[in-house]
C-alpha cells in the first residue's frame, strides 16, 4: 500500500473518530481558534482557495498539506470537500509523515 493510500485510510478513520473539521468556513474557524493541528487542501482546488489556506496556516504556524486531489479526499471521507482540518495531534503527525 502506498503512503497516499495509507493517508486516505487514516483520513477515513479520523472522520469516523470525529477528529476532522470539514468545509472552508469551519476549517478557517478551527485555524483561528487554534484547534487545527494540520490543514489539508485539495491540490486541484482553485488558486484563491489554495492561497487563502496556505496564508492562514502560515500565519498561525499550522502545518499545511495539499498532496491529495478532491477525488481522493472524497473517496477517503465519503463526502466531497476541498479543505479539511485535523484536530487531533496523533492523526496530524501520522498524516504529515505520509503526505510529505
Amino acid at each position: 500500500m502506498t503512503p497516499q493510500q495509507q493517508a486516505e485510510h487514516l483520513l477515513g478513520l479520523a472522520r469516523r473518530a470525529g477528529k476532522l473539521t470539514m468545509g472552508e468556513g469551519f476549517v478557517l474557524a478551527a485555524i483561528r481558534d487554534g484547534k487545527a493541528k494540520l490543514v489539508i487542501v485539495a491540490s486541484d482546488a482553485s488558486p484563491r482557495t489554495i492561497k487563502l489556506f496556505h496564508d492562514k496556516s502560515s500565519f498561525y504556524e499550522i502545518p499545511y498539506v495539499n498532496a491529495l486531489t478532491k477525488l481522493a479526499i472524497a473517496g477517503a471521507i465519503g463526502v466531497p470537500r476541498t479543505a479539511l482540518a485535523v484536530v487531533d495531534q496523533g492523526f496530524a503527525t501520522k498524516l504529515i509523515k505520509l503526505l510529505t
